[in-house]
């Protein structure tokens, strides 16, 4: 029951009680799993080009470049805390004065915190935590090594330190060159001059919390003149938060409301589908999506940038031949083996599955299908080979009306438990690295509304804790599974090179980490 409170502060939140209502029964009613038919693999469902295909979809992309409306998006808003998930472990379990990085490292079966310390050196942030160590602890050098690395931890992540677990992924010192250290936000500056500028101007655009905002500004008032004189490019830099009405309901484990302490309804962040409102509000012929974690230092960044060229290329042949038909279509010039063609094009190109009884339909009724599945947005997909990384992959699936489509599915979106289903992921090949370029206006050059390609039923119910009690949490259709489950789909695969995530601070070891 809903107290006139309740609805007051709902309606506050630019929410509605009738979204309020649906979000309690999907929680109640449990999670929709995907229905896998196949994983996607090359020749079903992922293309593969060598190398002069590439170069020729590199080259149309390069061609187009300068008469498109670019920007890049790059969701930036969660916090660095599951970076340093081993870091806060070892400081509530490690006792400095009783014993040895070995012994605790032993005692958890922790190689993370050996390597950590045994590589610390190479850490950008080496030295700026340990001279913020040395300024609060004016006794750090005499300590015992075990109560130095206690303390440099500390500093690193507590609040009193340099406070690293509030900041944001893209806010940290990332990568260290001989004349400076950056942080990930720099490096997606940089990297968008090789593959996603126009006439020597960049337009980015990151999704970020709101307490983030402030710092963001403050580190790109710091290097923009400088990049600018660098890469002779003028960066546009745009920031959004999730939008308040995109957060959803918390239910407790009995299926109850949960309430904040002041007795208000708790409501949540709903994943990165929420920020699907976000790349709705802008207005560009291309936009590039790219995690602000999956960054490379510049020199090996200007090997991998091809492929998004490559990407884009396809997207932008696929989308020509797509707006030839629609215009074909609008003009009442198209012919019987014309739209023959046309459903031959969805079904070989876009990967949509024909309705069986297309043959038999009136020209018509052929007419409007056509127009309906090809005046789409579309998406183009980077896909690598499947090394165990984990995350979300492509396959074939069939939604509740029996129509087959390409998928991105997430691992939390799959019933493992059947054992059907976890055959067809047991022989996925490829996985999602989010990569991916997106077309999202039509034919006549009008933006489409991208809220109108979601699939609801894509939703996912996770188990969380606040102030320590269980409760289930909605998260909205991911941004790139079900938030576009209507839009037209092409996977390319990719080198596994070009994904590079800094999932945990050790994957700031790596090679394609290091200048």
């Amino acid at each position: 029951m809903l107290s006139k409170k309740d609805v007051q502060y709902i309606e506050s939140k630019g929410i509605t009680i009738t979204q309020v209502k649906k979000q309690i029964e999907r929680i109640k009613n449990g999670m929709s799993y995907s229905n896998l038919i196949a994983a996607a693999n090359i020749g079903s469902g992922i293309e593969r080009y060598n190398e002069q295909e590439i170069q020729d979809l590199v080259n149309l992309y390069e061609t187009k470049q300068n008469s498109l409306n670019i920007v890049k998006f790059v969701p930036a808003s969660g916090a660095a805390t599951r970076m340093f998930k081993f870091l806060f472990e070892f400081l509530n379990h490690f006792n400095p004065k009783k014993e040895t990085i070995e012994t605790y490292a032993k005692r958890y079966n922790d190689n993370l915190i050996k390597t950590f310390f045994l590589r610390l050196e190479e850490f950008p942030f080496y030295n700026e935590v340990l001279s913020k160590a040395k300024t609060i602890n004016p006794n750090f050098e005499k300590l015992s090594k075990e109560e130095n690395y206690f303390e440099f931890v500390k500093t690193m992540l507590y609040e009193n330190g340099l406070n690293y677990s509030f900041f944001p992924k893209g806010l940290l010192s990332f990568h260290k060159y001989e004349t400076e250290i950056v942080t990930a936000f720099h490096e997606h500056l940089l990297e968008s001059t090789l593959y996603a500028s126009t006439n020597n101007k960049s337009d980015l655009h990151f999704t970020v919390s709101e307490k983030h905002h402030p710092y963001f500004n403050s580190e790109l008032n710091k290097i923009k003149d400088r990049l600018e004189q660098k890469t002779n490019t003028a960066f546009n830099v745009s920031f959004s938060y999730q939008k308040g009405e995109t957060e959803t309901i918390a239910l407790t484990t009995n299926n109850n409301i949960c309430r904040n302490d002041d007795d208000s309804i708790l409501f949540r962040p709903a994943g990165h589908g929420a920020l699907l409102e976000n790349l709705n509000d802008l207005n560009s012929d291309l936009v590039f999506i790219k995690n602000i974690d999956n960054i490379v230092v510049f020199n090996k960044n200007k090997k991998i940038s091809k492929y998004k060229k490559l990407i884009a290329g396809a997207l932008i042949q696929a989308q020509e031949q797509a707006f030839s038909f629609l215009h074909k279509l609008d003009e009442e010039t198209a012919t019987e083996k014309d739209m023959l063609s046309m459903a031959m094009f969805l079904s070989k190109k876009m990967n949509v599955s024909i309705l069986d009884e297309f043959d038999d339909l009136t020209s018509e009724k052929k007419k409007q299908y056509l127009i309906d599945k090809l005046n789409r947005p579309i998406r183009v997909c980077g896909m690598v080979k499947n090394e165990g990384e984990p995350g979300g992959g492509p396959f074939w699936v069939k939604d509740e009306n029996d129509e087959i489509s390409l998928q991105i599915v997430e691992f939390a979106q799959i019933d493992i438990k059947n054992i059907e289903q976890a055959e067809i992921v047991k022989n996925a090949t490829h996985f999602n690295p989010t990569d991916l370029v997106c077309g999202t206006k039509n034919y006549k050059g009008e933006k489409f509304n991208l809220l109108n390609f979601v699939d609801p039923e894509a939703a996912f119910i996770t188990k969380k804790t606040q102030n320590g009690a269980d409760i289930q949490a909605l998260e909205l259709p991911g941004l790139w599974n079900g938030s576009m489950a209507h839009w037209n789909t092409i996977f390319v695969e990719i080198p596994v090179e070009t994904f590079n995530p800094v999932k945990t601070v050790n994957d700031l070891l790596k090679p394609e980490h290091q200048a």
